[in-house]
Order: C-alpha cells, then sequence, then structure tokens
C-alpha cells in the first residue's frame, strides 16, 4: 500500500516538475545592419567570335578552325590573360533557288587584369577577321575577398550599436548575442556591352576603349538580441 502511494505521489508530482523545470525564453529583437563599399573593377572580359560561309562545309570548318588556331596561338606568349575557346557551331543556310550553303561559328573569350594587353589583342584579332561580340567588367575574386574582409567587421559593428540602442530604447540594461546570420552579395557576372559592340563589328577595327565602371561590395548582418535586466 505504501509502495502504491509513493508510485501515485510521484506520478502526480512529475507535470509540476516538467512545468517547472522548463526554462523561461529571454525577450529578444531582431536587428539588422549593413556595410559596403565600391571599388573600381578590376577585371575586363571581351566576347569574339569567327565566322564563315561556304558552299562546302569543310572549307567554312577549316577556315575557322584557322582563324582560331591563329588567335589562339598569340596568346601562348601573354599569360596575363585567360583564354577560352566555346560556341563551336556549323548551319545550313538554305534559301530557294541557291545552292545550300554552310555557315560555321566558333567563339572565345578573353579576360585579364591587364587592360592595356587585352584592348591591344582584340584589336589585333579583329584586324585577323574576328568580331567583337561585347566587352565588359568586373571585380577579380582577390579584390572581392579582401574587401569583404573589412566590411564584414563594420558590417559587425554595426549591427552591435544598432543592438545595444534597441537594447535601451526598449528598456532593457543587458544584451547579449543570439543567433546571427552574415551574408554577402554575390559576385555579379561581367557585363557584355552587346548594342556597343554591334556598332563596333560594322565600322573598321579600332583601339578597344572602355570605362571600367565600379561595383558594390556589401555584407549584411541579421540576428536575434537576447535582453535582460529590465528597467
Amino acid at each position: 500500500m505504501r509502495v502504491a502511494m509513493v508510485l501515485i505521489l510521484c506520478a502526480a508530482a512529475w507535470p509540476a516538475f516538467a512545468q517547472n523545470a522548463a526554462p523561461e525564453r529571454s525577450p529578444s529583437v531582431n536587428v539588422s545592419a549593413s556595410a559596403s563599399v565600391t571599388l573600381p573593377n578590376d577585371r575586363m572580359h571581351a566576347w569574339l567570335r569567327t565566322e564563315a560561309e561556304n558552299v562546302s562545309a569543310a572549307a567554312a570548318a577549316a577556315e575557322v578552325n584557322a582563324r582560331m588556331a591563329r588567335a589562339l596561338a598569340q596568346f601562348k606568349s601573354m599569360p596575363a590573360i585567360d583564354v577560352a575557346s566555346s560556341g563551336y557551331s556549323s548551319d545550313a543556310i538554305v534559301d530557294k533557288g541557291k545552292p545550300t550553303r554552310w555557315r560555321v561559328s566558333q567563339s572565345i573569350k578573353l579576360d585579364s587584369t591587364d587592360f592595356a594587353m587585352l584592348a591591344t589583342a582584340v584589336g589585333n584579332l579583329q584586324g585577323d577577321g574576328m568580331l567583337l561580340s561585347g566587352l565588359g567588367f568586373s571585380l577579380s575574386d582577390a579584390a572581392r575577398r579582401k574587401a569583404e574582409d573589412g566590411v564584414t567587421a563594420q558590417a559587425i559593428q554595426a549591427w552591435q550599436q544598432r543592438a545595444a540602442g534597441a537594447a535601451q530604447a526598449l528598456g532593457y540594461g543587458v544584451w547579449r548575442v543570439g543567433t546571427v546570420n552574415v551574408q554577402t552579395n554575390d559576385a555579379p557576372r561581367p557585363y557584355m556591352a552587346v548594342r556597343s559592340a554591334m556598332k563596333m563589328m560594322d565600322a573598321a577595327p579600332a583601339p578597344v576603349a572602355a570605362d571600367a565602371g565600379t561595383t558594390d561590395v556589401t555584407v549584411n548582418v541579421a540576428g536575434d538580441a537576447l535582453l535582460s535586466s529590465p528597467r
């Protein structure tokens, strides 16, 4: 009988114990802040292509391949320029009453931090019959990472100041950091100035000149400030 009474008392006391053991949730306020810096773009990109038309698909391909080989050969002595070829295509052109012709084309992308060298290379390729499809500029990965390190510290400091101000305005004398997220903006893709490039293709090849522009590097900080010691 005594054992049964002990079990009943323990069972009756358990809900109250569980309720008392539950930790109290601290009041909190969600705060966000950001910091940014504007930097000049330090990487230049150029897109070019070579095309050939002929009633013989083999002849058109041979012309494109030869021009592309010459283009790639000149960059062996220019390690400061990154080169990538892509976009090879061969299409039949069918006009009523005319023999079928073949258009073969291939593209090449160049990018470098040496603007003058890349501009000269683009001019040489245009002189050999390649067509300029577009130009673009971006911030290099190294420059972006360096900027993000500094901006992150500024954004966190701004978040701390805002959290302290929010705690004081809400009547709390003490606050501590809860869950906080730090996020950087994604690197934008290099901009291809297609319309300007189309005008260049219609005109005689000329030295490439363009404004590199700037890129904003932004860091956002958002999270909870846990409040205590209400006044």
